[in-house]
Formats: C-alpha cells, structure tokens, sequence
C-alpha cells in the first residue's frame, strides 16, 4: 500500500505557526536553514519513537489566508491527544478555535476539529472504548 509519509501546514506566518504546534501539542520544530525557502521541519516524536504517526513540515503561504467557513479543500491531520476537553482548552488559549465539538466515534473514540491561528482545520482524537 502507499502510506502517507509527510505532511505540510501552510502559513503566513511560519515562525508565529510553529510557535503554536510546539506550545499546543510539544512538537520539535525547527527552521530548516535554506536560503532559497522558508520551511521549518516538523517532528511529532522523538527520533526513533515506535508510536505510530508521521513528521511534516511549516511552509510559507502561497496565497491568502483561509477566511474560514470554506469547504476543506487538502487532506486534514488528525492528532492523537490524551484528553480532547483538555486539548480543546489548550488550543484556544494558544488562539486557535474549536470548529466542530467533541463528538464521540461510538466504541472508539472522541473526535472534535479545530483551527490553528492561520485557519488550517486539524482534528483532535482521543482513543476511548466507551465513548457514545
């Protein structure tokens, strides 16, 4: 099968949007020093981590900003977190938004979607047999 192997978040901003991940969700994040792009290296574990998920990347916009209220229009990443009530938390007080409430996948989990501060959609997930 093809897997997804990377994943990109554009932004007006990169350094402010980097900020953002590593406050929220702890992520290593760097700036890859080319002088030809700004990009920023993104790694959701630690080297040599067995947990399941990918690495990405923080790219410059090429475009505006999402005004939000638009259909999704790219791929949307959906993170793992231990608590979506706490994530929810800290996420708005990083200045993102809660889009779409926690809602349970029944014998599953719970999901809800948010906005990161440049409007890119991302879903938060925590794993939860009893969720309904």
């Amino acid at each position: 099968m093809n897997r997804v192997i990377h994943f990109e978040i554009h932004a007006q901003d990169p350094q402010k949007l980097a900020d953002f991940y590593r406050n929220v969700f702890g992520w290593e994040i760097r700036n890859w020093s080319n002088p030809n792009v700004d990009y920023w290296i993104v790694m959701t574990a630690p080297d040599g981590s067995k947990e399941p998920g990918i690495n990405g990347g923080i790219v410059k916009r090429q475009g505006p900003k999402p005004k939000g209220g638009e259909p999704v229009t790219s791929f949307v990443c959906t993170i793992s977190v231990s608590s979506v009530d706490d994530y929810i938390k800290k996420i708005q007080a990083a200045g993102g938004k809660n889009v779409l409430p926690k809602m349970p996948i029944p014998g599953l989990a719970w999901l809800a979607y948010c906005t990161d501060i440049e409007g890119n959609i991302f879903g938060i997930f925590e794993d939860d047999k009893n969720a309904k």
